[in-house]
């Protein structure tokens, strides 16, 4: 996110609960079916965040971020969303992501879909794809929306429960469905992208020139429409290959109506979001969670009450100077406290006691080979960062 001049933005999290149904949609899943909603003790209706955007832009709105030219912003967040637990799927889960609001140019989609590909290349994730499509604007999607649901209207009955609801209050997600039979009854329905106005057609064909001027390889897929109202334009989804079912690892678009829906100037904004739970099931399904467990540099094993107390104060010392410490502070024998270095996988023991406090001298025992190294009381520190420096 750094390097590509994006800045950390916080949000509460619980929001006022018509954010969400405002800038949403009140007809969504997750407005309808999904969204944790409370009243405080003065009867506003609160609710915690089922996602980001809206909360963004509110933000952006209330502390006038719209005075730079084009705000760039990140966030790492929980999220919470009433729905089946499952697979890829929480009722917490935690998202990373990123908006850039100010901009209309498709260079700006452009780059923030760079950022989302680039994040699983630098991790080494592999077996993911790239989807995008049009979802049109508000000049030219009403008379696509009319044309589709007369097209599903006529085998209504043969679609899924959810579908024939969704048929009279959002027929663009039917084309979502994941549901067998949906799929084969909308296998020849029109899509967005053959019916876009000129300007989204052109906004279109610049996204993805400039994709492949970034080398970043694409699909044009006509049924990524997006669960959320406020989309407009490039709507996008980064798959994940190994998932199964939840296949999707990132998802986002442009959505120019929401900074104006939500009570600000009229400003055009595109960006993403991402599950952090997805994308660790798929660094692990690629065996690339090899991560090592923090372990100590340095651990003081005490031989007596003497040597407890100067472990404490050293130990403090020691951390101080951003050299990793453990003690034992359970009062256990030396030879448990040297198991104890062994199991928390500690690089080195250095054992205090009376004799040694005395004569300001340790030794400093190797855990890997078992070798011994004197060190005096005045050096240890200067010896311990020398150890750091050498990995």
């Amino acid at each position: 996110m750094q390097l590509f001049n994006y800045r950390e933005i916080r949000t509460p999290v619980f929001e006022e609960t018509a954010l969400f149904a405002r800038g949403i949609g009140e007809l969504t899943d997750i407005v309808g079916k999904e969204m944790y909603t409370f009243p405080d003790r003065s009867e506003t209706s609160l609710t915690l965040k089922p996602e980001m955007t809206a909360s963004v832009i509110r933000a952006y709105i209330q502390h006038n971020l719209g005075e730079q030219p084009l705000a760039k912003v990140y966030y790492l967040s929980p999220m919470f969303r009433q729905e089946r637990p499952q697979a890829g799927r929480l009722r917490q889960f935690h998202q990373f992501g990123a908006e850039a609001i100010g901009g209309e140019l498709p260079s700006v989609d452009a780059e923030i879909i760079a950022l989302a590909v680039e994040i699983y290349r630098t991790l080494g994730i592999e077996n993911i794809a790239l989807k995008i499509n049009s979802v049109g604007c508000e000049s030219c999607r009403p008379g696509y929306k009319a044309l589709l649901k007369s097209y599903l209207e006529r085998v209504r009955t043969q679609l899924s429960e959810e579908s024939q609801k969704r048929l009279e209050t959002n027929p663009l997600r039917i084309l979502d469905s994941k549901d067998k039979q949906d799929r084969v009854l909308t296998a020849d329905a029109p899509l967005m992208k053959d019916h876009l106005c000129a300007e989204c057609s052109t906004h279109f064909r610049e996204l993805q020139a400039s994709l492949t001027s970034l080398k970043i390889p694409f699909e044009v897929d006509g049924r990524i429409v997006r669960g959320l109202d406020y989309y407009t334009k490039t709507a996008f989804e980064i798959i994940g290959k190994d998932l199964g079912a939840q296949d999707a690892l990132a998802g986002g678009g442009r959505y120019d109506l929401l900074v104006k829906e939500l009570g600000g100037k009229d400003t055009p904004a595109v960006g993403f979001a991402a599950g952090f739970e997805r994308l660790l099931m798929t660094m692990e399904k690629q065996s690339l969670l090899n991560i090592p467990l923090p372990a100590p540099l340095i651990f003081i094993a005490a031989a007596d009450e003497e040597g407890k107390r100067w472990a404490l104060s050293q130990a403090l010392e020691l951390r101080r100077y951003g050299i990793s410490c453990e003690l034992d502070l359970l009062g256990r024998s030396l030879k448990a406290q040297m198991r104890e270095a062994d199991r928390q996988s500690a690089r080195y023991v250095i054992v205090a006691g009376h004799n040694e406090i005395t004569r300001q001298q340790f030794m400093m025992k190797s855990m890997k080979d078992g070798s011994e190294t004197p060190v005096s009381a005045g050096r240890l520190l200067e010896e311990a960062r020398g150890l750091l420096g050498h990995g």
